[in-house]
């Protein structure tokens, strides 16, 4: 037995998604026109420097601000790192008015109606500014190290999809029944619903036709991080996706995460003229939000230049 709270398909979030960020940034401009800018900060400082961190890239303007998922540093193994849902909630508290999330949870490492509870948690401490972000799974040394059963790509897809299904299920419904080949929910109550309503907000990361299948019916924000090049076919392969089910592609954000480990020839935080550069090359290839993974070292002052740069792109006005 499945209880809904009220009718609504998977791109019901989606359009208040769009909605949201298309008449309000975290400063109250219009951001219809121009590009959105998060920053991804590292879990590893102390927790009073991650307090006073977040805090201060809210107060200079900064979209959103998410956390990374990892047991270990995927460039640093034997570095110290926190766990981010209980971080995150934490965080919540020092900001009041920045989008949060985890960009994005690894499938592998909870049972699906765990990670849901942790979101709509979160959802309450934030009063209703989480974004909730997903992927499958990728990081396999880590996996190793804890014991973690690191699946097969088939199956690895497959229990994505499930998990896709079960949280997109539970946030909309009051009582849950799920019998997938490999989660199963039996007549679940999910109380208390969420804050944000019909559903939070998903981000699912995807590179592969596979995964943008299940991106095209369940996302409002698709996420992935690689070059211009590797992300105008990823976008054409969404925009697909979406023809198959009859989904206008529009409604899905589509985003960008910059690793400077990965994209080592990228540096847009070097200076305004590099982030208008880097943004434009991306906006080209259908990228309308940049997601930055802050330096370990930086001058406060350059960083809020950089925000400000941000701002002009935001609106539009460079």
């Amino acid at each position: 037995m499945s209880v809904m709270r009220e009718e609504m398909s998977p791109t019901s979030s989606a359009t208040m998604l769009r909605s949201r960020e298309t008449t309000q940034s975290s400063e109250g401009g219009d951001v219809a026109e121009g590009m959105l800018f998060g920053v991804q900060t590292p879990t590893q400082r102390p927790w009073p420097e991650l307090a006073e961190q977040w805090a201060w890239l809210e107060r200079i303007g900064f979209d959103s601000l998410w956390l990374a998922d990892h047991y270990v540093p995927p460039f640093k193994l034997d570095g110290p790192i926190f766990e981010p849902w209980t971080l995150l909630a934490g965080l919540a508290l020092v900001t009041e008015r920045i989008r949060c999330g985890v960009l994005v949870s690894c499938n592998t490492f909870r049972h699906p109606p765990l990670l849901a509870k942790e979101a709509v948690t979160v959802d309450h401490i934030s009063g209703g500014r989480l974004e909730f972000g997903l992927g499958a799974g990728w990081f396999v040394p880590e996996h190793e190290m804890f014991g973690i059963p690191f699946p097969p790509n088939a199956e690895l897809v497959g229990r994505f999809r499930e998990a896709v299904e079960i949280c997109h299920q539970l946030f909309t419904q009051d009582i849950t029944t799920y019998e997938g080949t490999y989660y199963q929910v039996r007549e679940a109550p999910f109380r208390p619903a969420p804050v944000q309503q019909p559903r939070i907000a998903f981000t699912l990361a995807a590179h592969g036709p596979r995964m943008m299948r299940i991106v095209a019916r369940y996302a409002d924000r698709w996420n992935s991080t690689g070059t211009v090049v590797e992300m105008t076919e990823r976008n054409r392969t969404l925009d697909e996706a979406c023809a198959e089910i009859g989904r206008d592609p529009s409604q899905i954000l589509r985003s960008h995460l910059y690793v400077p480990g990965i994209l080592t020839e990228e540096r847009p935080w070097d200076s305004p003229e590099a982030l208008r550069d880097f943004m434009g090359r991306f906006a080209e290839a259908g990228i309308r939000e940049a997601i930055l993974q802050i330096p370990a070292s930086y001058d406060p002052a350059h960083i809020e230049r950089i925000a400000e740069t941000a701002a002009e792109l935001r609106r539009g006005s460079v």
